[in-house]
């Protein structure tokens, strides 16, 4: 298959060597020449020439838009973007392409360099079903999850919850660090013990399907009057040794305005409903379709 490949920085080269490792025929441009691709084109529009599939992998959403200006693609070609792209301009150049009967469908990936060298990511699709699931084994070659989100958009709207999550997760750990660390346990050591706790047994997002997704907190797990407790004191030793928790103090905050809700002897998780409150949106899914995206 004929494959064009625009970007080839620190993932899009390794994605694109997997598709030509596994032999199809890949057309690829980049700003500068890149090692390991005989067929480099020295524009946008002949890497595109021709290509049945074209992929995407560059830096935001400036770059995407300004490739969506040039392109020069036949009807019934399919463009997946990998890149990580802002939703309003994912449907915007889907809305233009579409009159042109060119498929064009966001897949952003999660698993790094590494990831994608080996073909262990992440791609979260959105866009037409029916063009994804014909083009599944091609994205195979390139991440080993391909998973179809949603209409176009859902993808790269998956993409960027993740990556919040991540980076709010970072922060989260970076105040419980300094707390332990200066309230007197060894860095290796504290590591060791956040791993054992009930928290680093289970996979982060796997713990939402127990009760957060099906919006049951009773009986409680670990009952909410438990966590602000728990958490009161973790901020009363913060403040006796110096450690600022802005983080914490959210957390604990959340907790207190459950507790004034008098949701006390509910699971811990309830107080996750304050913020569906403030959003105007409810998460909830059924224990049986929880139950069979758990064998993922």
């Amino acid at each position: 298959m004929k494959i064009g490949f625009i970007g080839l920085g620190a993932m899009g080269r390794h994605m694109a060597a997997n598709l030509q490792r596994a032999g199809h025929e890949l057309q690829v441009y980049d700003l500068r020449r890149v090692d390991g691709f005989p067929n480099q084109k020295s524009s946008v529009a002949e890497a595109m020439r021709g290509c049945e599939i074209l992929f995407t992998s560059l830096p935001g959403p400036a770059e995407v838009e300004a490739i969506s200006e040039q392109a020069s693609l036949g009807e019934g070609t399919v463009w997946f973007d990998t890149s990580t792209n802002s939703p309003a301009v994912i449907r915007r150049i889907h809305a233009k392409l579409e009159k042109k009967n060119v498929h064009f469908l966001d897949a952003p990936v999660s698993g790094g360099p590494k990831g994608a060298e080996s073909g262990k990511l992440a791609v979260w699709v959105g866009g037409d079903e029916s063009v994804f699931q014909k083009y599944s084994p091609i994205l195979k070659i390139i991440g080993d999850q391909p998973l179809y989100v949603g209409p176009i958009g859902a993808g790269t709207v998956a993409k960027l919850a993740h990556n919040a999550a991540s980076f709010a997760l970072q922060a989260a750990l970076a105040e419980i660090f300094t707390l332990g660390v200066k309230g007197g346990v060894e860095p290796l050591a504290l590591f060791r013990a956040l791993r054992q706790g009930a928290s680093g047994r289970k996979r982060t997002f796997d713990r939402l399907a127990d009760f957060y997704l099906p919006g049951r907190y009773e009986p409680a797990s670990f009952s909410l009057k438990l966590a602000h407790k728990d958490v009161s004191l973790a901020l009363e030793l913060a403040q006796k040794i110096g450690v600022p928790m802005r983080i914490g103090e959210i957390a604990l905050e959340e907790l207190a305005e459950a507790m004034r809700r008098g949701w006390g002897e509910r699971d811990c998780r309830a107080a996750m409903t304050l913020q569906e409150e403030r959003a105007g949106v409810a998460a909830r899914v059924s224990p049986e379709r929880l139950a069979e995206a758990l064998k993922d």
